[in-house]
């Protein structure tokens, strides 16, 4: 699925930028960051992420997550990710992912958004 933005303004200087689709490495990551970056030149410096409608991210999408909170906070705002989903299974060539891999990989994204939205 294309990965699709509707940017909301809700208070003077504060968006949401709501996401459909997948984020994977390359294009999208891109388009997500100069997507932070219009937000920045347009003075919209606290952002929040509405990742209500997104099926799938990869770690370059985290990485490009990561590298847009950068660029906020250097612009004197911020970042909130809302809504994210998780996965339903993890598949190897194989089958799925035992359970117990696949709860420290759910574990490790619950302290990461913890941190993330903590820290902001």
């Amino acid at each position: 699925m294309i990965l699709d933005f509707t940017k909301r303004t809700v208070a003077p200087g504060v968006a949401v930028l709501a996401m459909t689709g997948s984020i994977h490495c390359g294009p999208e990551c891109a388009r997500l960051e100069r997507e932070v970056d219009a937000l920045i030149a347009a003075r919209e410096t606290r952002v929040i992420f509405d990742m209500a409608g997104v099926t799938h991210a990869d770690s370059a999408a985290i990485g490009s997550m990561v590298r847009c909170l950068g660029k906020l906070r250097g612009a004197g705002g911020g970042l909130r990710v809302a809504a994210v989903q998780s996965m339903i299974g993890h598949r190897r060539r194989k089958g799925l992912v035992g359970r117990e891999r696949g709860g420290r990989l759910e574990a490790a994204r619950a302290r990461l958004a913890g941190v993330i939205v903590e820290r902001l």
